[in-house]
C-alpha cells in the first residue's frame, strides 16, 4: 500500500511525489514534514532552494526553535548580531524567537533543510523584523541580497 493509500494517521514515508511543493519570496519550499503529509507530533521539515542574490531577511520565530542543515552550496547565515559563512554538512541552532537570516550573495544555489519545533505552535509563526533597527542597517557593506 503506497503512502497516498494511507490515511494520514498512518502515514510515515513520504516520497518525492508526496511532498509538498511552495514557492515561497524568498525560496522554493519543498515540504517534507508538516501536519497535512504526516502525523508529526513535534517536527517540522522543509528543504529550501534559495538561487543566487536572494534572502530570506531578518525575521523571528516566536514560538519555535529552528535548525538549518546546509545541504549544498554556501549561505551568509546570521543569528542575532553574529553572522558565519556556512557550507555542506554545517548548521546554526537558532534558539526560539531568535532573530536570523539566511542570505545568498554567491554565484551557485543554495540548498538547505529548515527543521522547526514545535510543529503545533501558537502564531505568529514568524515575524518580519528586517525594516527595523538594527536589522534593517546590520548587512551595510555586505553584497546585496533580494
Amino acid at each position: 500500500m503506497s503512502s497516498p493509500e494511507l490515511p494520514l494517521a498512518l502515514r510515515r514515508f513520504v516520497t518525492a511525489a508526496e511532498k509538498i511543493d511552495i514557492q515561497s519570496p524568498w525560496t522554493i519550499e519543498e515540504w517534507l514534514s508538516r501536519s497535512d503529509i504526516v502525523p508529526n507530533q513535534q517536527l517540522l521539515l522543509v528543504r529550501a532552494n534559495m538561487e543566487p542574490g536572494r534572502c530570506h531577511p531578518f525575521h523571528t520565530h516566536p514560538t519555535r526553535e529552528e535548525i538549518i542543515y546546509i545541504l549544498s552550496g554556501r549561505a551568509e547565515q546570521w543569528c542575532g548580531h553574529e553572522h558565519r559563512i556556512l557550507g555542506p554538512g554545517e548548521m546554526v541552532l537558532i534558539p526560539q524567537g531568535e532573530v536570523h537570516g539566511t542570505y545568498n550573495p554567491f554565484r551557485e544555489r543554495l540548498v538547505f533543510l529548515a527543521i522547526l519545533s514545535p510543529s503545533q505552535a501558537p502564531e505568529p509563526g514568524i515575524v518580519d523584523v528586517s525594516s527595523q533597527e538594527p536589522w534593517a542597517s546590520l548587512r551595510t557593506g555586505f553584497a546585496p541580497c533580494q
